[in-house]
């Protein structure tokens, strides 16, 4: 199959909802997605796709919203979500997804903040959206399922609108989507992505990464995260390959659908393939043939870890990093074939720019804070111009993600600057200490964070999961510790559990641990 162009002049070749047209005009008989979010699975070919595209974007502005005014997105993972949010931007109307599992006052203030205009929601995902969007009193309201009173019903409302509107033309820098980040510092910050640039990130893959129309990938992780997004709808529906969505994550019925559906390739959080090595025994029964790698990203990942998926699946495993606001990866495996160590995002991406940068300002070679510089950069955070001016200096963004590069190029990810604490003047980054303990052979995930302590302002403590609960304890890990990295360092307690929280994006939730952790041990006098 050869994916064709559009011609000069066509309003819908800058136009990011637009990004799965010439696929669907190439192959309309292929299946875009397959949605096991039912009790039957539902496949929908390219040239559904299409058209229900088209009749959303019918839909949206026949209800009156206008271009550039906010959606709000509170939907699970199935496939309506990808026609909502792209058939939205085929009018310039702007996505704004939504974690659904925000409680009620940030859902408000997100709502609030963007300026929404309209929602499309699943009420079963979240207990209290819909009294959020009815007390912000949104003039637009659409439901998947039982819709509530007052609201429209989605697909009856959609089957009944014909296919049929003007493209407006969209300037380059006109939002596409709008997502929030998860608010772990503070309140979430709405980040602009633009047509162009979001244009230009799916160019530059087909340009280096070409993906293979043949794929198969599994999208488990919730659609509304930036992961999901990125690894899976929008690379792979553009060249016409099919994408397999799961509601959510569940360990065996994910190694279960990798094999059923012959998947080739999937991603996630650590978190996610940490559970998943916990049932050798269906890994081991399953048949895996047709996968060709994994990619772990979104969170800090242990060359352990690496290590054991790639024994476990008996494929490449290779990690990626992006931010929702740096357009987003500029970091990727090296074009002159060379493997990317264990531990390694890659190299500089061939186009766009990134430094690292120190704490006082200075561009430094081998160690910094990374900062970003290309077209899929966000040109700011919606309605915070005083984050604006202290995160983006002339295009470039502050990711506040530290990294060392080697002299071979390799980027490595060292932690977050907002992660980072001191402990009797020393700086400690919990993502060193994480990778200690996860070289155990008993830890399979780890989460660090600081505490209060009387004398030393605060210490590291830890929150483990074990590959099996008599594996190890606090005492030997804690020696483990002592023994193998810097003392100043070693966590003053660990905590083991058999499952650490997890935020809506499948991350361990720092902000949980830490307050757990302070809790019980902050402010008294440990070593």
């Amino acid at each position: 199959m050869g994916i064709g162009s559009f011609e000069a002049g066509d309003p819908r070749a800058n136009n990011l909802g637009y990004w799965s047209h010439l696929a669907a005009l190439d192959g309309p008989e292929r299946i875009a997605m397959i949605d096991l979010s039912g009790a039957a699975e539902r496949q929908v070919p390219y040239a559904e796709l299409e058209a229900r595209l088209d009749r959303f974007a019918a839909l949206i502005t026949g209800l009156g919203l206008q271009p550039g005014d906010r959606l709000a997105m509170s939907i699970g993972n199935r496939f309506e979500f990808v026609e909502i949010m792209y058939g939205a931007m085929r009018v310039g109307i702007v996505p704004v997804p939504l974690n659904t599992k925000l409680g009620a006052d940030t859902l408000d203030y997100t709502i609030r903040d963007a300026g929404c205009r309209g929602a499309v929601i699943d009420p079963a995902v979240n207990s209290v959206i819909v009294a959020v969007v009815d007390s912000a009193a949104l003039p637009v309201r659409l439901a998947l399922d039982s819709p509530p009173e007052g609201w429209g019903a989605y697909e009856p409302a959609l089957m009944s609108t014909p296919a049929e509107f003007a493209p407006p033309v969209i300037a380059d820098d006109h939002p596409s989507f709008q997502p929030y980040t998860s608010g772990s510092t503070g309140r979430p910050k709405g980040v602009v992505l633009t047509h162009a640039g979001q244009l230009w990130w799916i160019d530059c893959l087909k340009k280096y990464w070409p993906y293979d129309p043949d794929a198969r990938v599994l999208a488990a992780v919730p659609l509304y995260h930036k992961n999901a997004m990125a690894g899976a709808i929008k690379p792979k529906l553009n060249v016409g390959a099919t994408v397999v969505i799961l509601p959510d994550f569940e360990p065996r019925r994910f190694l279960q659908t990798l094999a059923d559906y012959r998947i080739t390739k999937t991603g996630a959080v650590p978190s996610v393939f940490s559970v998943l090595l916990q049932h050798r025994d269906l890994i081991e029964s399953l048949d895996f043939s047709a996968l060709q790698s994994l990619s772990i990203g979104s969170a800090p990942v242990s060359e352990e870890l690496m290590e054991q998926i790639q024994s476990a699946f008996g494929v490449d495993v290779s990690e990626s990093y992006g931010l929702t606001e740096g357009g987003p990866v500029m970091i990727g495996p090296p074009l002159d074939g060379r493997a990317v160590p264990f531990g390694s995002c890659g190299v500089a991406w061939p186009e766009g720019e990134v430094k690292l940068v120190d704490s006082n300002g200075v561009t430094q070679g081998g160690f910094g804070e990374l900062w970003v510089r290309n077209p899929g950069v966000t040109p700011g955070y919606h309605n915070l111009p005083a984050v604006n001016a202290e995160r983006i200096v002339d295009g470039w963004l502050k990711t506040g993600d530290v990294f060392a590069c080697d002299g071979d190029g390799f980027y490595y990810f060292r932690g977050r600057t907002d992660d980072m604490f001191k402990s009797s003047g020393e700086s400690i980054y919990p993502k060193e200490v994480e990778n200690l303990l996860l070289s155990h052979t008993a830890v399979v995930d780890a989460c660090v964070v600081p505490i209060r302590h009387s004398f030393k302002g605060h210490v590291p403590a830890a929150m483990v999961m074990l590959a099996r609960a008599e594996a190890a304890d606090e005492a030997a890990l804690k020696q483990y510790c002592l023994d193998n990295g810097p003392a100043y360092a070693h966590p003053r307690h660990v905590v083991i559990v058999e499952q650490i929280p997890l935020n809506g994006a499948g991350k361990n939730d720092r902000t949980v641990v830490e307050r757990d952790l302070d809790e019980r041990f902050g402010a008294k006098e440990t070593a």
